[in-house]
């Protein structure tokens, strides 16, 4: 997420009778590959390598240099030494950006970041034409962004001035294809449990047969979320240009939604790769990580949730490099009872019910589970009921989002942070109970078999329910309501709560 400066030096030495181009300093495939393009695009320029020594070091030479962004800082730091370019005017800017065959400077990954740096150590940028709108969005008022490289040489010879780059606004494709809540017909327990979600920032568990709805109601959470802070939408840009996936011209300003399916990979959930590119779950920082089917994800993949669940972020560890990626994301699971997807409907469930429901349901870790606030229910919709609920209206994303926004106002207000992320002393500060309230928790807890996490994560909800209702002090309802989330028993989904 920090970018790191790296200084292009370029020494030209004499005594050689043909030109000679080496790239020093822990330079991957990619980044050596640059000297072959630089060629081209010089011939494009009708300029050649003068017959001399070309030494490329990459400062500090211990750091590893992976991608072809390399391109246009050594191409700007030759034309300098060939007296093309202005080293003193150069030094005023950081340069990011590759090199095409015929002198075109292309898009590469990562401008939002190095831009975000550059204003902060009050330097300019040189990017990509492509790229510009996205370098002004970090608050840069100095950009120059080429489509050509003699563009550049251009600029700087007093030929022709480059523009400052529009800030363009272009809307997300995805917004009218979200849905409504409203859309969903029935399953009112479910949608409570998802306003819940929305207002504190809870993971939840969706537990039901096939057709139930529970994608349909994973996916219209976003529309009930508050909308993005400015340091969210930077935040969560940042991760997607790194990414390579800032496609559009604007930054990523509607809380993310990432479908993952089950056949998904370990890497590609939490990153890594030659490159520690950010995975699924840093995508879906500041928005939603949805998964599901859960139990036929890999063990080993699901895994990976439980550290940066509590963390906040994701350590990708590698050989010669290590990157730390937000990871600020709210879980929202779904699985079938069972493997037919009918437990406890005598019609259509299996003859091995309910020992394969146990075995299925095993495959997700107690660990994990204890981790996700909230657990629900979500039952066939008889369709004679949906005939009837359709002449019902059923409450929209923007009544149910003000409250959800109420509700976290409070919490900001109250702590700085949402309740799911309440803790320690906090935890002992802003969710208090009277004697009555604790004697009825702990009863509750001894009798439910709750962890110390479980315990307090119903202390949490309870306080997110209060704020939902306006009021400071949580009542029994709260409780009982929060103790209404958790299961008794693991294995049973389908059958009791």
């Amino acid at each position: 997420m920090d970018a790191t400066k790296i200084d292009v030096q370029i020494q030209l030495s004499n005594g050689f009778a043909k030109p000679e181009f080496n790239i020093i300093g822990l330079a991957d495939r990619a980044v050596k590959e640059s000297a072959e393009r630089i060629r081209n695009a010089l011939s494009a320029l009708n300029l050649s390598l003068p017959a001399k020594r070309l030494t490329v070091n990459l400062s500090p030479a211990d750091i590893e240099k992976t991608g072809s962004h390399f391109d246009l800082p050594i191409l700007c730091g030759i034309l300098c030494a060939m007296g093309i370019l202005p080293e003193n005017e150069l030094e005023k800017y950081l340069i990011i950006g590759e090199i095409g065959l015929d002198g075109a400077v292309v898009r590469t990954n990562g401008v939002l970041a190095a831009s975000v740096w550059a204003n902060n150590n009050g330097l300019g940028i040189i990017c990509p034409a492509s790229q510009g709108s996205e370098a002004r969005w970090a608050g840069q008022t100095n950009i120059l962004a080429p489509a050509h490289a003699l563009d550049l040489i251009n600029h700087f010879h007093g030929k022709q001035i480059l523009p400052m780059p529009a800030m363009i606004n272009v809307e997300s494709e995805n917004d009218s294809k979200i849905g409504d809540l409203s859309e969903v017909h029935g399953q009112e327990a479910a949608k409570r449990a998802l306003e819940i979600a929305a207002a504190g920032g809870h993971a939840m568990l969706m537990v039901g047969p096939p057709g139930s709805g529970k994608t349909m109601l994973a996916s219209r959470l976003p529309t009930i979320m508050p909308e993005m802070t400015a340091n969210e939408v930077l935040e969560t840009s940042i991760v997607y240009s790194i990414a390579g996936k800032l496609e559009d011209k604007s930054l990523i300003k509607q809380r993310p939604f990432r479908s993952v399916h089950h056949t998904a990979s370990p890497v590609a959930l939490a990153g890594g790769g030659s490159d520690a590119k950010p995975g699924e779950i840093s995508l879906a920082h500041n928005g939603v990580l949805f998964l599901d089917e859960l139990p036929e994800f890999n063990r080993a993949t699901l895994e990976i949730l439980r550290q940066p669940m509590e963390s906040g972020k994701i350590v990708i560890s590698r050989a010669k490099r290590n990157s730390v990626y937000p990871a600020h994301f709210q879980l929202i699971a779904a699985m079938n009872p069972c493997p037919c997807g009918h437990l406890g409907n005598a019609a259509l469930s299996c003859s091995k019910a309910p020992r394969c429901a146990e075995a299925y349901q095993n495959k997700i870790s107690g660990p994990l589970l204890d981790r996700i606030d909230l657990h629900v229910d979500v039952d066939a919709v008889n369709p004679w009921e949906m005939t009837k609920l359709s002449d019902t209206p059923s409450e929209s994303s923007a009544t149910v989002r003000e409250r959800v926004v109420a509700a976290r106002e409070r919490q900001l207000k109250r702590q700085g942070y949402v309740n799911a992320l309440l803790d320690g002393g906090d935890m002992d500060k802003y969710v208090v109970l009277n004697d009555e309230l604790t004697a009825f928790l702990n009863t509750a807890a001894e009798k439910m078999g709750l962890s110390a996490r479980g315990y307090n994560r119903i202390k949490r909800i309870a306080r997110t329910i209060a704020d939902l209702r306006g009021d400071d002090n949580i009542i029994m309802s709260d409780i009982a309501e929060a103790l209404s989330y958790r299961p008794i028993n693991r294995g049973k989904y389908g059958v009791k709560h």
